[in-house]
């Protein structure tokens, strides 16, 4: 496996067998989250990145190995006190019927409710917080199956923020959105890393944006972890076409300088330029 400098984390995985009924994704799978990282997982279609990311969450459990929360299996977790820790953005977000956008954000609390301790001004901050972080203030009382696709997902990702939780698990959040919201979301998710003390674990499809956002990269491919560190310290053309099987030429990004990664034209493709 290629390997970048990967700093110990609170969320680990151990030789992990992930299985749907007789069907194993993944086998002996073991990764790191680096504390304080934006760490994106990549690979191609049905290589196990959101099953993993859904293991780390506890959605769904493993047929072997473990997922560790500070050196305890989150098997142990009871659910409340797990989603206080953890919180996730599923691929797809389904609200209940004609729910404010409000009401939907303050049900990010829910982990912190009790018997004797229900709605408080702890709450109601945390709530205004995560839709100033992510600027939905002015869409509260909207009905969110009303919102475009880029508005939703800000305010799925605002009631995730309102749950208050040091990891968040994110997957495939830019999936259905056109480019210019998936920036948006991207960047917004970047704010939030860089002014915050959150770990952020994202699983995306597409390789230069994973490059352009990640300080830590997991490059997944049949369910196996083959690479993870810093982009710039491990993307090569050798990983892309191995992993991807696209042929390629990077480069610097011309505005960040991460790498960018350019598939290589056809031999007999006319617009091809030759040096």
């Amino acid at each position: 496996m290629a390997q970048g400098m990967v700093t110990p984390g609170r969320l680990r995985a151990e030789n992990l067998t992930l299985a749907y009924d007789e069907r194993v994704v993944a086998r002996d799978l073991g990764i790191t989250i680096p504390d304080g990282s934006f760490t994106v997982i990549i690979g191609p279609n049905a290589c196990g990145k959101s099953t993993l990311l859904k293991a780390l969450a506890r959605i769904i459990n493993p047929t072997r190995g473990a997922v560790h929360l500070d050196g305890k299996a989150v098997s142990a977790y009871s659910t409340k006190h797990l989603a206080r820790e953890v919180g996730l953005l599923p691929q797809t977000s389904i609200a209940p019927g004609s729910i404010i956008v409000a009401d939907l954000i303050a049900r990010g609390r829910y982990p912190h409710q009790r018997m004797l301790r229900q709605w408080s001004t702890e709450d109601e901050q945390a709530v205004l917080s995560a839709m100033k972080r992510t600027g939905v203030e002015e869409l509260s009382d909207r009905f969110v199956d009303e919102l475009s696709g880029g508005q939703r997902q800000r305010v799925w990702l605002a009631m995730v923020l309102a749950q208050q939780t040091p990891i968040v698990l994110l997957d495939e959040p830019t999936t259905f959105l056109d480019i210019a919201h998936q920036i948006e979301v991207l960047d917004l998710c970047a704010d939030l890393h860089r002014k915050g003390d959150q770990t952020l674990v994202l699983v995306l499809h597409d390789i230069n944006q994973a490059c352009r956002y990640a300080t830590n990269l997991v490059v997944m491919c049949r369910g196996e972890v083959v690479a993870q560190g810093v982009p710039t310290e491990i993307v090569t053309e050798e990983l892309v076409n191995d992993v991807f099987g696209l042929p390629c030429r990077i480069i610097p990004d011309p505005e960040v300088g991460t790498p960018l990664i350019v598939p290589l034209a056809r031999l007999d493709d006319p617009r091809r330029i030759v040096n």
